[in-house]
């Protein structure tokens, strides 16, 4: 059993939560996920199977799109709704759609973010949210990411009681970007806190949210002998890569680790594929014209039978 399961995960569940409840379904120890998401985060959660273990790493360094709301007027510890309020103003009137939507645009292209406190990064062997919880402070490591898309997603609103503006908006960003962060820089950017109010995950992986099945629809399938039919192929990983047909001498070879020459190819990488699924990838070796060596190997894969 190996392939890639479109999760939909649901709220109120840890990504590690999905993944032991899978492994209870479909009666397998060899399951991992591809990019966190926070148990008040709903949306698509690729979850690997047998070999395509091997291949978390391509899905979580792949590009990911997210909707969700931002509330300008009040700041949390968390950075979303489920924190403590530690600031909390009463705006006299809301920003213009122009101000929002060139504030949004301000974003787009590569930054430098730092994590929340209550994140899953490591400082000194701790996770950041341990330090936090503790009461403790620790410098943040800075990382760079890329905002492609940020774009202003139907009607903005505005409450006059509590003086409080939402609008919701599609981002599309990066490996590591933490949206959260962006809706308090957002409002940084303007003078006023803001938070994160709401968040559902689009597309990770190439894999579409419209594309994920539930938990329940995945013991039905489990039950009904038709896993087959929700697995993605871990093939699907290297879509984009220039794939080779190996014959059986080539085979054996790559059985072995050996390199191998293919004269009429000069591209970095090669998907090598045998009796119809992905096998091995193999890098160009430098110094040496057509020559390809072991980059990645899927020896086991047998497609999602």
């Amino acid at each position: 059993m190996d392939g890639i399961l479109p999760l939909y995960k649901e709220r109120g569940m840890t990504s590690s939560d999905c993944v032991f409840k899978v492994r209870r379904i479909l009666h397998t120890k060899k399951v991992g996920h591809s990019g966190t998401l926070d148990p008040n985060v709903d949306g698509v959660l690729p979850i690997c199977i047998g070999q395509a273990t091997k291949v978390v790493d391509q899905l979580v360094h792949s590009g990911k799109i997210y909707t969700g709301e931002i509330t300008i007027g009040l700041s949390t510890t968390t950075e979303d709704l489920d924190g403590e309020i530690v600031e909390e103003v009463k705006m006299t009137e809301p920003l213009s759609k122009e101000t929002i939507e060139t504030t949004l645009a301000s974003f787009l292209g590569d930054s430098i973010q730092i994590p929340p406190m209550f994140s899953a990064v490591k400082v000194n062997g701790r996770r950041l949210y341990d330090y936090a919880r503790a009461g403790e402070t620790v410098e943040r490591p800075q990382r760079s990411i890329t905002i492609s898309q940020f774009d202003l997603d139907g009607e903005i609103t505005f409450d006059e009681a509590t003086g409080h503006q939402k609008f919701r908006f599609v981002v599309g960003c990066s490996k590591g970007t933490y949206i959260r962060t962006l809706a308090v820089d957002f409002g940084r950017k303007l003078g006023l806190p803001a938070v994160m109010s709401d968040l559902t995950r689009l597309k990770s992986g190439g894999i579409q949210i419209g594309d994920c099945v539930t938990l329940a629809q995945l013991t039905e399938k489990m039950e009904a002998n038709q896993l087959a039919d929700v697995l993605i192929p871990l093939d699907h990983v290297f879509a984009n890569v220039e794939q080779v047909v190996l014959d059986d001498d080539q085979w054996a070879k790559v059985l072995n680790g050996v390199f191998l020459t293919f004269e009429n190819q000069t591209v970095d990488q090669l998907a090598l594929t045998y009796q119809g699924h992905i096998k091995a990838i193999y890098q160009l070796d430098a110094g040496q014209a057509h020559v390809y060596r072991p980059f990645k190997m899927y020896l086991q894969n047998q497609g999602t039978h």
